[in-house]
């Protein structure tokens, strides 16, 4: 049939528009995958927060949790539309993917700091202790409190000649200041009691040592920070940069099932004491 009647038959205009049909093989393989990945990480972001609630551990900062399961479902929504995909622009996928990568890069190396610090043992010896703060309840001391008074009390009890600056002001939620709190601890660990200096003033960890220092020859004393095996790394930054010379780290365990959480929440502080110079 000549042209002229195809062209009767069916206008050139409409002859020219696309039909689009949908995409199988390679591409859909590479996208429903990762759609998934997301999915699964969405759901397991959502229970793990969930599972923090009910258990009761923390702060508030678990519903960082809550977020990025939400985060992490609508991102395998978009993946698992082709109409989403196909709407946005290349160059913005490309940013996109760009983006989590480099971030991707950069949590791996600030965790793999972290990690490098989390069974940090000290040499005998130490000139003083310093064990750092955390949340004093009504019931006594925290879980992640009194790993670091127990871990503190060993090495207090096999090094009698070491003294222990204990730490920490009066919370908002607390009862009395974590330092005397911790004073009353390891008294009835068997620590004596003139071997106890209290700095009950700071708020933060930055504090803990700016103000611990005060009690302390940065050039000459051999110290030991007592914390959590997660919190090892940024205390002993913050420490070095406050001029304290001969520094060790002494890493107390963390509560079962946290890791996650304590590791989240340690990076997100070694990038904050980073940008305001603490680090």
């Amino acid at each position: 049939m000549r042209r002229e009647k195809w062209d009767q038959l069916i206008p050139r205009e409409q002859s020219r528009r696309v039909i689009r049909l949908e995409k199988r093989g390679k591409e859909q393989k590479k996208r429903f995958p990762a759609a998934a990945v997301f999915c699964v990480l969405g759901i397991g972001c959502l229970l793990y927060c969930g599972g923090i609630a009910i258990m009761g551990f923390g702060t508030w900062f678990f519903l960082i949790w809550g977020c990025l399961g939400i985060l992490c479902l609508l991102l395998a929504a978009i993946l698992r539309s082709r109409r989403l995909l196909a709407a946005i622009p290349g160059w913005v996928k490309g940013i996109c993917c760009g983006i989590f990568l480099a971030g991707m890069l950069f949590f791996c190396t600030v965790e793999g700091m972290i990690l490098s610090q989390y069974n940090a043992q000290a040499e005998p010896g130490a000139d003083y202790c310093i064990v750092l703060g955390a949340q004093w309840k009504t019931t006594g001391p925290s879980e992640v409190l009194r790993r670091r008074l127990d871990k503190a009390a060993a090495y207090l009890t096999e090094n009698p000649d070491t003294k222990v600056i204990v730490s920490g002001g009066q919370g908002g939620n607390e009862i009395m200041s974590e330092a005397a709190g911790m004073r009353d601890y390891l008294v009835n660990a068997g620590i004596e009691e003139d071997r106890i200096l209290v700095e009950d003033k700071s708020s933060n960890t930055y504090e803990n040592l700016v103000f611990s220092g005060e009690f302390l020859d940065l050039e000459n004393s051999k110290v030991v920070i007592v914390t959590n095996n997660f919190h090892v790394f940024r205390a002993l930054g913050i420490a070095r940069k406050q001029g304290y010379a001969n520094v060790e780290g002494l890493a107390a365990g963390s509560v079962l099932g946290m890791g996650p959480n304590n590791l989240l929440r340690e990076f997100m502080g070694v990038v904050k004491d980073f940008l305001v110079g603490n680090l």
